[in-house]
This record gives C-alpha cells, sequence and structure tokens, in this order.
C-alpha cells in the first residue's frame, strides 16, 4: 500500500493528539464538566491537562469559566459549537479513513 494510503487525510491534528482527544471526547459526552472531574478521567497532571485545554480554548474548541463554588475556586470546561462540529468532522475524517484502508 502507498504511504499516501496510510495518511489521513484532513485529521484535525489538535484534536488527534491522545490526551486532547480524550478530553474533547469526554467534553463531547457532557454539558460541561469541571477540571477535576476531568483530570481524574483522563489521569493527566494539573499541568499536563492546563496545557493541553489552552490549546483546545485557543482554537476555539474549549471555553473555560474560572468560578467559585462558595469559596472554593472551580473550572468550568465546556466544548464549543465550533469544537462539537470539529470533533464530528474528526469522527467522519477518521471513518473515512479506517474505510480506505481495510
Amino acid at each position: 500500500m502507498s504511504p499516501e494510503a496510510w495518511s489521513p487525510e484532513g485529521i484535525d491534528r489538535l484534536i488527534h493528539e491522545p490526551a486532547r482527544l480524550v478530553v474533547v471526547t469526554i467534553l463531547n459526552a457532557v454539558e460541561s464538566a469541571d477540571f477535576l472531574y476531568l483530570q481524574r478521567e483522563t489521569g493527566l497532571t494539573k499541568g499536563n491537562l492546563s496545557a493541553h485545554l489552552a490549546k483546545l480554548e485557543e482554537a476555539g474548541y474549549v471555553t473555560i469559566e474560572k468560578t467559585y463554588r462558595g469559596k472554593i475556586p472551580l473550572t468550568i470546561l465546556r466544548l464549543t459549537d465550533k469544537g462539537r462540529e470539529a470533533f464530528r468532522g474528526y469522527r467522519t475524517q477518521w471513518q473515512a479513513f479506517i474505510r480506505k484502508t481495510r
């Protein structure tokens, strides 16, 4: 098979990175999630999760809201419409790649 056949054309490389893919997949399944929940579910360190969230926020895929629950800081994360659309596109492109390489 040629190298081009193994190249998933159009795959969103920002989402494709494994840690960000897990984050986006989780956020796609919920309306919102807090930082500690995401950290627990992904197994990422605080710093690593923060870095990935910053990249997703910069792309407009995630919104980050810093608030308080009582006196305790709370960070709420949401996938934006753009992020949901990008994730849908990612899944469609990946499925097409898989079909093409069967």
